[in-house]
């Protein structure tokens, strides 16, 4: 039975930007079935389950570009500590982590993910397999990145950059064969990308082999790219280049790269991005945390498509939105632009654009699936809801997300989360956490740790 949300507002997000007042939306199967006034799509679809949309407002999914859903397990501490991190522990709390508990706090971000009206996300890790059943469980749509890289761990805290070949076929194995098992999986709900770790952790050799098995897949590719002023200066001293330059010479750079971060780029490296056609996954929330911009008018300027990203710790896409605005204008020194329905179309229509996804999410419109959410517009902070972009970009908040919907499928109804079990998530969320931070400092006791940890 069709679905009609009705009397309720609908941004389409799609290329005019429509929005449409006191209307309905119809989902029939896991496809938008029609958008128009109400009267209109009662009189077409008589016997639809009615929805009732007054005082809420319907928008797409967001399309998340960048996430490390288990690195929640940082959170609160790694915010306030760089990158790379000032914390000098031999290992991370996240190495110290079982393949079950390492699924929990996969599970925790998705769960942020959810409640915060992602809908789709780029997930990038060396331990995708740890999880990725379960998250594809959650009905989120998922693209997941196995991340390879040849660099020797043991040499980077004394800059020295060892690239092995047999570490190399090893990772690039673990990709391929997370590509067999989930690429197109759940009906296509589940789609694949060659992870490229990072400029300094990958020799020409592993770059041209991700390359072609990408191409030989068929998939997009994700690299991290000028995300610290230690990379910068590592490939600068290894390659003789700068990051995007390196990517360039062994022909990385293509429209089928979402590149994260681009936060320290010059003129050179803007401009070969911008020609390749790659796009950038704007993580403009974690870049503020790092002091740090990276020059999206240039980047839009030069050709790429800007997209959104949430990256580590948090997965509240609203924030990075938020975020993504307001440095923006102080970045141009404008107080007008870019506007709220700008910064929207990065997080929904470019982000699916940059992913593949176009053709099918990322804007509201007639044939496409059916991956939208529902916000409560009666909250006190965005009321009056006569512009609810703008209003939900400026003042809103993540728990304005009342239900999300993926391929037609109710995920979150009313607040009710209804496929992950969030209680339990969070109750071992916290306990794995706090035991996991309490070993790393109690196994390391000479490590300067400037924090007081609870005691149990």
């Amino acid at each position: 039975m069709p679905t009609a949300i009705r009397d309720t507002t609908v941004v389409t997000s799609d290329a005019a930007r429509t929005v449409h007042h006191e209307a309905a939306i119809v989902v029939d199967g896991d496809r938008i079935a029609a958008i128009g006034p109400t009267a209109e799509i009662d009189r077409r679809f008589p016997h639809a389950e009615r929805v009732d949309g007054r005082g809420k407002a319907v928008l797409p999914g967001l399309v998340n570009c960048h996430t490390h859903l288990t690195l929640t397990v940082a959170r609160g501490v790694q915010e306030d500590f760089g990158f790379p991190s000032t914390l000098r522990f031999p290992t991370t709390v996240q190495a110290m982590l079982s393949a079950e508990e390492n699924a929990v706090f996969a599970m925790l971000g998705a769960l942020e993910c959810l409640r915060g009206g992602n809908t789709t996300m780029l997930e990038i890790s060396t331990r995708v397999p740890d999880y990725a059943q379960l998250v594809a469980g959650t009905g989120l749509r998922a693209v997941f990145g196995q991340s390879a890289s040849d660099l020797e761990p043991a040499g980077i805290r004394e800059n020295r950059f060892v690239y092995s070949p047999a570490l190399a076929e090893k990772t690039l194995r673990g990709v391929d064969d997370v590509i067999s098992t989930w690429h197109g999986a759940e009906k296509g709900r589940v789609t694949c990308v060659v992870a490229a770790h990072a400029p300094e952790a990958c020799s020409p050799e592993l770059l041209r082999a991700a390359r072609a098995l990408a191409e030989r897949r068929d998939v997009g590719t994700t690299i991290h790219l000028d995300q610290s002023h230690w990379e910068v200066e590592s490939v600068t001293k290894v390659r003789g280049v700068r990051p995007a330059e390196y990517l360039f010479q062994h022909d990385f750079l293509s429209p089928r790269l979402v590149a994260a971060h681009c936060r320290f780029m010059t003129p050179g490296e803007v401009s070969h991005l911008g020609r390749s056609r790659a796009s950038v996954s704007h993580n403009a929330a974690m870049a503020a945390r790092r002091a740090a911009a990276p020059p999206i008018q240039a980047l839009a300027a030069a050709g790429c498509t800007i997209a959104m990203g949430t990256d580590n710790m948090a997965h509240d896409m609203l924030e990075s939105m938020r975020t993504g605005l307001f440095v923006e204008r102080i970045a141009r020194q404008d107080a007008e632009r870019p506007w709220p329905e700008d910064v929207l179309e990065w997080a929904t229509r470019n982000g699916a654009a940059a992913l593949g996804l176009g053709a099918d999410v990322g804007s509201l419109e007639i044939g496409k699936k059916a991956d939208l959410i529902v916000l409560d517009a009666r909250r006190p902070h965005l009321v009056p809801a006569l512009r609810i972009v703008s209003a939900w970009i400026h003042n809103g908040q993540a728990s304005d997300v009342e239900s999300v919907m993926v391929d037609g499928r109710w995920l979150m109804r009313d607040r009710k989360v209804l496929t992950i079990d969030e209680a339990d998530v969070v109750t071992r969320a916290e306990a794995i956490g706090r035991r996991v931070w309490r070993e790393l400092v109690d196994r390391h006791p000479n490590v300067p740790f400037p924090i007081r940890l609870p005691s149990c």
